[in-house]
């Protein structure tokens, strides 16, 4: 979990919700994702907020990995296997090997506030950030050709980032300054 207003990134204790420690990234951090034990994060550096993706462990702290396609990326996922990094105004997610090269792109036709992989699927936050926040969870199978895309829920706040525990969504209602969990509609 982490505060881009603040520049940390809290490390919590999931079973009690408390903080266990407040690291300090090397710019602002705008996404993570846990993958195969370490976590990965978006980070925009100064002066021009370029991106890059770094990676964090206990053990070493944050080391970049690569800098973000033409400097933007914001959301993160994990397939088990690759990172996926979307790029909000391009309207697009791409996938990368573990050399940091691009090997896929998915085209979701519109700005992108978060993703999330559930049972092989990927599910993103994608709509229209201005005049109104129109947002909607759509579903697709980044294993085709050419996935279809098919949205399935009208997200009725500004939502940002998009995760997925298991058995619940969870997302952040920017506005209201609150995390929120729900379920898709059957």
């Amino acid at each position: 979990m982490g505060s881009r207003d603040l520049c940390r990134v809290y490390v919590i204790d999931p079973a009690k919700w408390e903080v266990l420690q407040e690291v300090e990234p090397p710019g602002i951090p705008w996404a993570a994702v846990a993958t195969n034990g370490e976590m990965h994060f978006t980070i925009g550096e100064d002066p021009d907020d370029d991106r890059y993706v770094y990676r964090y462990t206990t053990e070493v702290g944050f080391s970049k990995m690569f800098a973000c396609p033409e400097f933007t990326g914001s959301y993160l996922s994990f397939d088990g296997r690759n990172l996926y990094l979307s790029q909000w105004y391009k309207h697009r997610i791409l996938k990368f090997d573990a050399k940091a090269n691009v090997i896929g792109q998915i085209d979701v036709g519109a700005e992108i506030c978060g993703h999330v992989f559930v049972d092989r699927l990927v599910y993103v936050l994608r709509g229209q950030e201005k005049p109104n926040e129109d947002w909607r969870i759509a579903r697709l199978d980044p294993q085709e050709q050419t996935p279809e895309i098919e949205d399935v829920a009208v997200v009725p706040f500004a939502a940002r980032s998009l995760t997925f525990d298991g058995t619940h969504f969870w997302s952040n209602h920017r506005a209201a300054n609150e995390t929120v969990s729900f379920a898709l509609p059957s």
